[in-house]
C-alpha cells in the first residue's frame, strides 16, 4: 500500500471546473487507488469537495491560467498564492508520504523538485505552452528520470523531453454514463469556454447545417463568450451550463455527435471518452490527443484542423458511425481498472 499525497491544480477549487480535465483526472485517480487499498490526501485550494476522499483545502489567491498568457510570459506568483502555501503545506508533511503527485501545470512544483527529499511525480496536463516552463520541466526530466508523465504521444511531442515522458493515457468511470442509442438532432459541444478551445466553428458549423448546438462548460473568457452572443445573433444554438457528471452525461447522451474544435495541441481530450462511453461519435479536428482516441470512420470523424467546410460535411455523414461501437471503444480503452494499472505501476517504480 502507498501513501500518496496530491497536489491540485492551482486554477480553481476542485469542482468549479475552472482546472477542466484535471479535475476529472484527479478525481478518477484517487478514487481508483484508494479503491485498492492505497492512502490518497488531496491538497487543493479552499471549498474544494470530492465525496469520500481526504481533502487538504489551502487558502490563497489562484494562478492565472496560462492558457491566457504569451510564450515570453515571465514567472508570476501573486501574493499569497494558493501553489506556494498548497507546496508549502506538502512540504512541511513530506516524511509521511511514500510519494508526491503534482497535478499543477505551472513553475512552481518543477522548480520545487530538487529541494524535496520525497520523490514527486509530474503528470503534465497540457502541451508546451510557455519557455519559463518549458526550461524547468526539460531540467526536471534530466535530473530526474522517469518523474515525468503525460497523456499522449501527441502531448510529449510539444516539448524537446518528448522521449522522457510516460504516456499514460486517461480514463472514465464508465458505469457513470449511461448508453443512449436513440439521440436527438442536436450537436453538442463542451469544454471551457475560451479561445483556444475554438467554440465559434461548432457555431458557425450548426448555423450552416440549420441544426441546434448545445453548449456545456465553464466560461472562463467573459470576452469571448460575449463576442460569440454578438457575432451570432440569429444562430440556433444554447448554453447549458457547467454541469456535474451525472448531468452533463445525460445531456451529452442525446446528442448525435459532439464536436471538437480545439486550436491548441489537447493534451487528451477527457470528454472525447464521455462522449463515447455514451454512444456519441465524436468529430474533432485532427490536432493533438483526439487524434488518439477517434477511430476515423469507425467512433466518429478526424478532419483538416479550423475548416468549418470539413466540419460541416462530416455532420452531415454522422449517422454512417454506428453508436454502439463507440461505447465499446470506451468500455474496452479507457476503463478506470487500466488506468488504475498504468498509474499504480509508475508510483510503485518511483517509490521504490
Amino acid at each position: 500500500m502507498l501513501k500518496l499525497l496530491f497536489l491540485s491544480t492551482p486554477i480553481g477549487y476542485l469542482s468549479s471546473g475552472q482546472g477542466g480535465g484535471v479535475e476529472l483526472t484527479i478525481l478518477n485517480l484517487a478514487q481508483e487507488l484508494q479503491k485498492r487499498g492505497h492512502q490518497i490526501t488531496i491538497v487543493a485550494p479552499t471549498n474544494s469537495q470530492i465525496p469520500n476522499l481526504n481533502i487538504v483545502e489551502i487558502p490563497g489567491n489562484s494562478q492565472v491560467s496560462v492558457q491566457t498568457q504569451s510564450r515570453d510570459i515571465p514567472v508570476i506568483i501573486p501574493p499569497n498564492s494558493v501553489l506556494a502555501n498548497m507546496w508549502e503545506y506538502a512540504r512541511s508533511v513530506q516524511n509521511d508520504y511514500d510519494l508526491i503527485v503534482n497535478f499543477a501545470f505551472d513553475w512552481l512544483p518543477f522548480y520545487l523538485t530538487p529541494f524535496f527529499t520525497t520523490k514527486i511525480a509530474h503528470l503534465i496536463s497540457m502541451g508546451s505552452m510557455t519557455n519559463a516552463l518549458d526550461h524547468i520541466m526539460a531540467q526536471v526530466a534530466l535530473n530526474f528520470p522517469g518523474t515525468i508523465g503525460v497523456h499522449t504521444k501527441s502531448q510529449a511531442d510539444t516539448f524537446s523531453f518528448a522521449n522522457a515522458c510516460k504516456i499514460l493515457s486517461n480514463a472514465i468511470d464508465i458505469s457513470l454514463y449511461e448508453y443512449n442509442p436513440i439521440p436527438e438532432p442536436v450537436l453538442v459541444w463542451v469544454g471551457r469556454i475560451s479561445p483556444e478551445k475554438g467554440l465559434e466553428d461548432a457555431v458557425k458549423a450548426a448555423q450552416i447545417t440549420n441544426t441546434k448546438l448545445r453548449i456545456f462548460g465553464q466560461i472562463q473568457d467573459t470576452n469571448y463568450w460575449e463576442n460569440i452572443l454578438t457575432n451570432f445573433p440569429n444562430s440556433s444554438f444554447e448554453y447549458g451550463g457547467f454541469l456535474t457528471t451525472k448531468q452533463l452525461q445525460l445531456e451529452l447522451g442525446k446528442g448525435k455527435v459532439l464536436l471538437m474544435t480545439h486550436r491548441w495541441i489537447e493534451a487528451f481530450g477527457n470528454v472525447a471518452i464521455e462522449a463515447l462511453a455514451c454512444g456519441v461519435p465524436v468529430i474533432s479536428y485532427r490536432r493533438g490527443g483526439p487524434t488518439e482516441i477517434i477511430k476515423h470512420g469507425e467512433t466518429g470523424f478526424l478532419i483538416e484542423p479550423d475548416s468549418v467546410e470539413n466540419l460541416v460535411n462530416a455532420i452531415k455523414n454522422i449517422d454512417t458511425i454506428n453508436r454502439y461501437n463507440c461505447r465499446k471503444q470506451a468500455e474496452n480503452e479507457f476503463s478506470l481498472s487500466s488506468f488504475g494499472d498504468r498509474f499504480e505501476h509508475w508510483f510503485y517504480q518511483l517509490s521504490d
